[in-house]
């Protein structure tokens, strides 16, 4: 059963914490990169390439918008963002057939 952190009462009680939310947080990225991929192929039938700067830079954005919001540093997950960004960059280049590069 799930526990907020204030009802955690042991080390065990936080690890399985933990591990729920690693376990939620891959699910949420794997179903990201489905849209990722979905995203490559509609580009690549309009001819449109894998890095769009306004994009980007809206994406990034909105992860410091978010994590502000949230509380947390949004440098710290403006970098996160950057890192997703630049590995769906290179998984939608490899769709493109590296036409980009």
């Amino acid at each position: 059963m799930q526990k907020s952190p204030a009802d955690c009462t042991s080390m065990a009680d936080i690890r399985v914490e933990i591990d729920r939310i690693d376990q939620a947080l891959i699910a949420l990225f794997k179903e990201r990169w489905g849209y990722i991929g979905r995203a490559a192929e509609i580009k690549k039938d309009a001819g449109l390439k894998a890095d769009i700067p306004t994009r980007v830079d809206q994406v990034r954005r909105n992860a410091r918008k978010n994590a502000d919001k949230a509380g947390l540093n949004p440098d710290f997950y403006e970098d996160i963002w950057a890192r997703l960004i630049q590995h769906s960059i290179e998984h939608e280049l490899d769709i493109l057939g590296d036409s980009d590069r």
